[in-house]
Order: structure tokens, then C-alpha cells, then sequence
């Protein structure tokens, strides 16, 4: 059986890099390349960095107390040196390294055990093919989550991966768009082989892909010594880049440049209760106090605006329909025009509004849509639209229109008595029409049905 650990790299969620006050802008948000850069993110000869970033400081303590380990009391930085041209300091500065005292330590999570987290400043980002070199993300937060062996499968590292970017996402600790980025280390011991390292994997299915042919391939050559290798994705094979390092090669010394923090534990009480419920405890919470079904839930709790916005709805509109609205029509509008709800300005008071109007046949669910779909940067009071676009239920009125539609549609009328159920679709869609979506779509259908069979 494999033995499969994790070392998990994502952006931490600030708006300046760690040492200087220069904007921290990666992944879909990148700037031109070289556009937000200062002597220090740049390593300037003379230049000395500024006091630590402290929200990336507060993040880091977030999530450590997330993956529930014990916060270190000082922060003590490492220069980790070697050679490379994304490096311009030529050394990384970090909280790893034999004397340093990571940020967080023994945690556990779903399961797993977390051997750590740390703090470490991101390097350059170096082209090979052209020798170009971007330092845009040089000096940009990182965190380093590092894991046991625990892992037995790739899919078991996939389903635990998807959990913890969820749980992550609810204090918005790091950068969504950049996502998340792996080390995975994969061994053999039945096979007695050595630790493999495979470097950078960058998704999901890259991680369960690349995990899937390293064990593979050890199963068939067994390694003798440790090496880093990296995943083509074309290729779908692991192919080795270098040996691996040992911690010495790094050369690790504390940083003179910068002094030892201590780190209150006022300060990490305060955090620890800001901290929303986890992902865990609202599935527990909409299953078993709002007897929501698991798999709604499980939808909602997997981002922590969504599932807020869920509850304060739930508090004034039933459950079936407010689960239908959120789950389904509003992601549908959010995922259409590819925001998420914090980056739109919904009223939950509207939302509500909107919902009641559907529950007093006040608007058709068609109509609803229609005012949903018009809120993409900001909603407003649906009072006004529905004065001009209220519901027609009146049997009379409708019954007008159907006669009309069946005039005008003789062709599909005939389609329908031949036994063509589409027809039906097509005709009621007719009356929607000229009744712009106002028609109750229960009452038409059943007029219409009526009509059609000489009843």
C-alpha cells in the first residue's frame, strides 16, 4: 500500500506582498509583467524589507487554527538560500528550515495529520524559454501547508484537497483565483524504495493523475534514491527534474534583517473567535435542525457566502422553495456570469422580497427569473417590476389568449391531436409569450389542455 504526504502551496488572500507595500497581484489578476515592483521585492543592493505583512500574519493563524494546530508564539525568519534566477536575493525568506519554529504545528484535519504550516515570500517568475523574468509575484505571501504520510490513494488526496479548499474559502484566507498548488511525496515500503518527490502539481485531477502513474511506475522500478520529478501533463507521465535536496543544501540562517515577533495570545483569541462555523458544522446544523436534504446542503456549505445568504433567507421563506432559488437559479445567474455573490451587491432583503411575491402568486417563477437575471452588480426592490408585471390568474383573461394562440397556430394544434406532445410545449410557450411570462403557468396549461380535448 502507498504512503502519499502532502506539501500544499496557495497565495495567501492580502493586497500587498509580504515585505514592502507593493500590490500582491498573481494568477488571473496579474498585472503586466514588472508593473508593481520596489527595490526590496526586487532585491536591490541597499534595500532592506519592511515589518512582516500582519494580515498575512492573521491568515496564516487562521488557518492553522482551522486545521486545528498550536500557533507558535514567535515567528523567527529563515533565509533559504540557493541559486536560481526567479531568486533575486538569492535566498527565500521563510519560517521552515532546521532552526526555525513554524507558525503552527500539530494539527489534524478530516483525518489527517498536519505536520505544519509556514509563512515564506514567493520568488520570480522566470521564463526559461526567453530567459525573461517577471517580478510581479516576487515577494507575495505564501503558505505552506505541510501534511503526514497519512494519504493511502489518490482519490482519498482529492476528496480530502476539495475539503480543505472549501473549509480555507470560508475565512477567505487565500487566493481562490491562483488556487492551490502541491509537493507530493509517494513511497513504496512493501516495495522497500525510497521517497519521491513530484514537484508543483497544479489541479485536482493533475494531483490524482500524477499520483495514480508515480505509484505505477514504482510498482515496476523501484527507486533507490530520493529524487524530485515533475508531472507532463501532456504525456501523463512523471519524469525526474533533479536528486533531492537535503535541508543542508539550503544553507538556512536567521534573517539579521529582520527581528524575532512575538505573536500575543490576545491576538490569536481574537482571531480564533472570529472564525466562522466549518463547512462540517453547518452541513451538521441545515441537516439536522432545518432537516435540509444532505444533498442540498452539501451544495450550500460549499462557500460560506452562499450558505449565510441560505440561512438568512430560511429565516422568512419556506425551505423547499428557498433551497430551489439558491441552489438552482441563483448559482445558475452567478455561475452564467461567472461572479460569486460577494462580488455582487445582493440584497438578502430583496432576494426575500422576490421569493414572497412567488409565494403570493404575486409574480410568475418566469417573471422571478426575469428580476434575478437583471441583478448582476447590484439588486434593488422588485416592488415596481411586479406592479407592471403582476401575475394573471384570472380564467377569463386567459382563456382569451389561449383562443387566439390556437387560431393563429392551427399546424401545431393539429400536431398535438395527432399525438406530438411537443406541440403542447410549443403552444403554452406561445401563450407566455404574448402575455410576456405573466400567464400562471398551471392554470394556462390546464386551459389549454382543456381546449385542445373539446372539454
Amino acid at each position: 500500500m502507498p504512503i502519499i504526504g502532502l506539501e500544499i502551496h496557495a497565495y495567501l488572500n492580502t493586497k500587498e506582498k509580504l515585505f514592502c507595500s507593493c500590490k500582491a497581484e498573481h494568477g488571473l489578476k496579474s498585472a503586466s509583467p514588472n508593473s508593481n515592483i520596489c527595490p526590496i521585492c526586487t532585491g536591490q543592493p541597499g534595500s532592506k524589507p519592511m515589518l512582516p505583512n500582519s494580515s498575512a500574519i492573521d491568515k496564516v493563524i487562521q488557518i492553522g487554527l482551522i486545521l486545528n494546530c498550536k500557533i507558535s508564539s514567535e515567528i523567527v525568519w529563515q533565509r533559504k538560500h540557493y541559486s536560481w534566477p526567479d531568486l533575486p536575493k538569492g535566498y527565500q525568506n521563510t519560517i521552515s528550515g532546521f532552526h526555525a519554529l513554524p507558525n503552527c504545528l500539530n494539527g489534524k484535519f478530516l483525518g489527517i495529520r498536519i505536520r505544519e504550516c509556514h509563512i515564506e515570500e514567493d520568488p520570480a517568475a522566470w521564463n526559461p524559454q526567453t530567459g525573461e523574468i517577471d517580478y510581479n509575484r516576487s515577494g507575495s505571501p505564501l503558505i505552506e501547508i505541510v501534511t503526514e504520510p497519512d494519504f493511502k490513494s489518490s482519490e482519498e488526496v482529492v476528496e480530502w484537497l476539495k475539503h480543505l479548499r472549501i473549509a480555507l474559502g470560508y475565512v477567505k484566507a487565500i487566493d481562490k483565483e491562483a488556487g492551490l498548488k502541491a509537493d507530493v511525496n509517494i513511497s513504496l515500503p512493501e516495495k522497500k524504495g525510497v521517497r519521491v518527490e513530484i514537484k508543483n502539481v497544479n489541479s485536482l485531477k493533475n494531483i490524482e493523475e500524477a499520483i495514480k502513474y508515480e505509484i505505477s511506475r514504482q510498482e515496476k522500478e523501484v527507486p533507490k534514491l530520493q529524487e524530485t520529478r515533475r508531472y507532463d501533463t501532456e504525456k501523463k507521465v512523471t519524469m525526474k527534474m533533479r536528486s533531492k535536496e537535503d535541508a543542508e543544501d539550503y544553507r538556512f540562517i536567521s534573517d539579521p534583517d529582520l527581528p524575532v515577533l512575538e505573536i500575543a495570545t490576545s491576538r490569536i483569541e481574537k482571531i480564533k473567535k472570529s472564525l466562522p462555523e466549518t463547512p462540517q458544522e453547518k452541513l451538521k446544523k441545515l441537516v439536522s435542525n432545518y432537516k435540509i436534504p444532505k444533498k442540498s446542503a452539501e451544495i450550500l456549505t460549499k462557500n460560506i457566502d452562499i450558505v449565510e445568504f441560505f440561512e438568512k433567507v430560511l429565516k422568512k421563506i419556506n425551505p423547499g422553495l428557498a433551497i430551489r432559488w439558491v441552489t438552482e437559479e441563483l448559482l445558475s445567474v452567478l455561475n452564467y456570469n461567472k461572479k460569486s455573490l460577494d462580488e455582487i451587491d445582493l440584497s438578502t432583503e430583496h432576494f426575500i422580497e422576490l421569493l414572497k411575491m412567488i409565494e403570493k402568486n404575486i409574480l410568475t417563477e418566469l417573471k422571478a427569473k426575469e428580476v434575478l437575471r437583471s441583478w448582476k452588480e447590484k439588486s434593488e426592490s422588485p416592488l415596481e417590476f411586479a406592479e407592471k408585471n403582476s401575475r394573471i390568474s384570472d380564467k377569463g383573461e386567459i382563456e382569451k389568449i389561449i383562443e387566439k394562440v390556437i387560431k393563429e397556430n392551427s399546424k401545431a394544434v393539429e400536431d398535438y391531436k395527432q399525438g406530438n406532445e411537443n406541440a403542447l410545449n410549443f403552444l403554452i410557450g406561445q401563450v407566455m409569450k404574448l402575455t410576456e411570462k405573466r400567464a400562471d403557468y398551471k392554470t394556462a396549461r390546464g386551459i389549454l389542455e382543456g381546449m385542445l380535448n373539446g372539454s
